[in-house]
């Protein structure tokens, strides 16, 4: 749930959805419909069913327990290499480098004296991260999550607080005199008019209906019709919603 989304708006549907299905194999047991419908608005609705499809695996081969190994974790459904390390470090408290953003700004700045990190090298990201952790599992985990607290609270993109910063006097951009960084920017992606919106405007006519929908239904979310029949069949070839056989659209079961 947090990949790509704030935790403010991660937190209320975490609850519930614990709440709800307490272990991996209750998620697994519940329809897909369901599980769209209780994921609400987080976006990257995929990310649903690849939780699904996780926790079935978690329930079936790792004894309903998520598992603690990265490379196990890798090999779950919509689990990724940061997904994986975030999970060990943060939910098992093990030696793991995690690097997102924040990560990268810190040591841009910290080690390399660098306004800010660039374009990601993954490798390069994991071994800097790497050789600032201390060797105990459970120290090494504090200062993981230390490093992305820095980044997300004081080390800022925009306006970093260097006044309060712990590691100031250590600091390699500060004792550089606070070099602006001059490489390439990440683009902004726009959400106004792109696929990303409209694919959300139709879930959100099949998650709020109680039955399935005419396509009528569906032509009303969006004026576009070219761009929207684009955006019904990319949600039909993700698993996202099905075609019953009268013509109608509904979530998947």
């Amino acid at each position: 749930m947090l990949q790509q989304t704030p935790v403010a708006r991660v937190e209320p549907i975490w609850t519930e959805w614990m709440a709800r299905w307490p272990t991996p194999s209750a998620l697994a047991a519940a329809p897909r419909a369901d599980v769209l419908r209780a994921w609400g608005k987080l976006g990257y609705p995929r990310r649903a069913l690849r939780l699904h499809e996780a926790a079935a695996v978690i329930a079936e081969r790792h004894g309903d327990v998520v598992p603690s190994d990265v490379d196990a974790l890798e090999a779950l459904p919509g689990v990724g290499s940061y997904t994986a390390r975030a999970v060990a470090a943060f939910g098992y408290g093990l030696r793991c480098p995690v690097v997102d953003t924040n990560v990268r700004r810190v040591v841009a700045r910290a080690v390399h004296g660098a306004g800010d990190a660039g374009p990601a090298r993954v490798r390069a990201d994991l071994a800097d991260v790497d050789a600032l952790l201390p060797a105990a599992d459970a120290d090494a985990a504090v200062v993981s999550i230390g490093l992305m607290e820095l980044g997300a609270v004081v080390c800022t993109a925009r306006a970093p607080r260097c006044g309060i910063c712990p590691v100031r006097e250590e600091c390699a951009w500060v004792a550089a005199g606070s070099p602006q960084y001059t490489g390439p920017r990440r683009p902004v992606q726009a959400f106004a008019g792109t696929d990303r919106q409209v694919r959300g405007r139709l879930l959100d006519v099949l998650r709020g209906a109680h039955a399935p929908v005419e396509r009528a239904a569906l032509d009303a979310a969006w004026s576009d019709a070219a761009q929207r029949d684009r955006c019904l069949d990319s949600l039909l070839v993700d698993g996202l919603a099905e075609q019953l056989d009268d013509g109608r659209f509904a979530l998947p079961v």
